[in-house]
């Protein structure tokens, strides 16, 4: 028993174990600020809610604006020095909020720490896939996730200490993450050389085949990834008022319910990830995914007519189907990003995924806020449908996804496309083998799979 468990916790591979130590670095630092930050902004900043919220809302449409431009830097100049880049740039950043005193002074701030993240995830994304072999490519992810979540929760231990600690602790409190930040940068450039950072004496070269924009299949992909990942608009916002509003549920059950997603999210990832290695395997995932979050959505609906434990358990019992949901599409999208972009743009494709994934999400809050509160039980089996018919719509869309690479892409690139190894061949790299980093994110960003 001992040995499994030890077997479990070992990363697959001395890469793996590398590029993980980098998400948890990366993850602690950017925690440490997320967790206070609304307080950060607020009691520090001295501004309202609402001058937050159009903050942030102006941060977000600048990194949706240059999501594509970065991507077609990081192939241009390759993903290990933009990720390096990014993550010395948001470090600096972070030394700057103890300074800020005005709301114009914020949201500069915010839209430049917004574009050095969007850098950051398109180099991070790139970086990962390009050096990783395909054969672990999928379980790698996986447990560079749960090494994600756990540096989360280090990094939300920190902020909250800072945030006990009184005002002036938490104004400097920044500089633990711009610390943390600095150190990764530094890390990041001893790994080594991914395919596409590797330089020759030859000038630099526009990547060869389509650009990602022109793959309309691809932007599919990403636009309903990001439909699908609105699971997280129920985790963090609708279930949460739902249960505060609508039950008669107690509202220390929110905490205890996000602790249960943070922890099923470290200890299971490379157990859903197990047996996904192509296209079939990762829709048979995405599937899944849509099933456990339609039936959050019944169990969920009930918790309006029920009183007393009952409601607990029923929220314990949406809360752990919730989260498999969001494991299962995890590893799909880890899969799909490794089967359906062009090896040769990555970056490019990258960028494009961060448009699509806008795109298919953006809207998630308003709309399933409304359909819950309003309609009650046909919102509630609305957003169910609305999930499913995104999950059906998948199948198609990775399919011509596929067959456009297949058009588009030589044989011999195209080999490195792969999620997993097959039994057929023998998985061949196409990079030095280097150790990857951790994710770009920003002051914006929910915690998603990387």
């Amino acid at each position: 028993m001992l040995t499994a468990l030890r077997n479990y916790a070992t990363p697959p591979s001395s890469l793996a174990g590398r590029l993980s130590m980098q998400s948890l670095l990366f993850a602690t630092g950017e925690g440490a600020f997320l967790a206070g930050s609304a307080v950060y902004f607020g009691i520090i900043l001295g501004l309202s809610l609402g001058q937050v919220g159009i903050g942030l809302t102006v941060a977000a449409a600048a990194s949706f604006l240059v999501a594509v431009p970065a991507g077609k830097l990081v192939d241009h100049f390759g993903p290990k020095r933009m990720w390096s880049s990014s993550a010395v740039l948001q470090g600096a950043l972070f030394l700057a909020w103890p300074f800020i005193d005005s709301f114009p002074q914020f949201i500069v701030l915010a839209v430049v720490m917004e574009v050095a993240g969007s850098l950051g995830g398109a180099a991070h994304g790139a970086y990962v896939l390009d050096v990783l072999p395909p054969g672990e490519r999928v379980e790698s992810r996986a447990y560079m996730y749960s090494a994600l979540n756990v540096g989360f929760s280090v990094g939300a231990f920190l902020g909250g200490g800072a945030i006990a600690f009184g005002p002036e602790v938490l104004r400097w409190a920044p500089v633990l993450t711009a610390t943390l930040f600095m150190v990764n940068a530094v890390a990041i450039l001893r790994l080594p050389d991914a395919s596409h950072d590797v330089r020759t004496d030859e000038p630099r070269r526009r990547p060869e085949g389509p650009p990602a924009i022109r793959n309309l299949s691809w932007f599919g992909v990403t636009f309903l990834t990001g439909v699908l990942w609105s699971n997280q608009v129920l985790l963090h916002t609708v279930i949460p008022l739902w249960l505060v509003i609508e039950t008669d549920a107690p509202h220390e059950l929110v905490a205890v319910l996000f602790a249960t997603n943070t922890l099923m999210c470290i200890v299971l990832p490379r157990v859903t990830s197990r047996g996904i290695r192509d296209i079939d395997t990762a829709l048979r995932a995405v599937r899944l995914s849509a099933a456990f979050f339609a039936l959050t959505c019944v169990v969920t609906l009930a918790t309006h007519e029920t009183v007393g434990w009952v409601t607990v358990v029923l929220f314990f019992i949406g809360h752990i189907v919730l989260t498999w949901a969001e494991l299962y599409l995890s590893a799909s999208g880890w899969t799909f990003e490794a089967e359906l972009m062009d090896p040769r743009r990555r970056g490019d494709y990258q960028g494009v995924s961060e448009l699509g994934n806008t795109l298919g999400r953006f809207w998630a809050p308003a709309v399933y806020g409304f359909l819950a509160m309003e309609w009650g039980a046909f919102g509630w089996l609305t957003i169910a449908a609305i999930v499913g018919v995104a999950a059906a719509a998948m199948h198609p869309t990775t399919r011509a996804g596929r067959r456009y690479l297949e058009k588009h892409v030589p044989p011999d690139v195209l080999v490195d496309a792969r999620a997993g190894a097959r039994e057929e061949e023998a998985p061949t790299p196409s990079t030095t083998l280097s150790e990857p980093l951790d994710p770009g994110t920003t002051i914006t960003d929910t915690p998603l799979p990387r």
